[in-house]
């Protein structure tokens, strides 16, 4: 890690992105990709991280492909910088949803669960033009991660 020109220390960051359509086979299909993208970060999908981050994509994906019917797709977008690990999944249903909502099932109980056993948290963002939302969930990296 570096500084820039003020001085300031440098954060590297890593991001991968992309879409899956909400469709059947889009959770398998989002949690290959975020496997794939979680070795590239440095990330072993058999680790106690990895395991977390995928369950959290699937479960994402699925409330998402089940709720959001007003959404042909979902971006997922995984950005990791030293000492952070974010999962963000949107879709382009304008309904919030909060974690003591009820009709998102378990799901978005065990994604707080899982986020806040690696010192993170869970947060909902309404889409700038109110046409959607993006579930955040935040890892906090176990040092020694690359």
């Amino acid at each position: 890690m570096g500084r820039g020109p003020s001085g300031r220390q440098l954060v590297r960051e890593r991001r991968h992105a992309w879409t899956v359509p909400l469709a059947p086979g889009s959770v398998r299909a989002a949690r290959e990709r975020t496997e794939r993208s979680l070795v590239l970060f440095g990330v072993g999908g058999a680790s106690s991280l990895g395991g977390a981050v995928l369950l959290v994509v699937s479960e994402l994906v699925a409330n998402a492909a089940r709720h959001a019917t007003a959404s042909p797709e979902a971006e997922i977008t995984l950005t990791m910088t030293d000492h952070l690990l974010v999962v963000a999944v949107g879709d382009l249903d304008p309904r919030p949803v909060t974690l003591a909502d009820r009709s998102a099932g378990q799901g978005l109980c065990t994604v707080a669960d899982l986020a806040r056993a690696h010192g993170g948290d869970v947060g909902v963002e309404p889409s700038p033009d109110g046409r959607g939302k993006t579930v955040l969930v935040r890892f906090i990296l176990p040092s020694g991660t690359p």
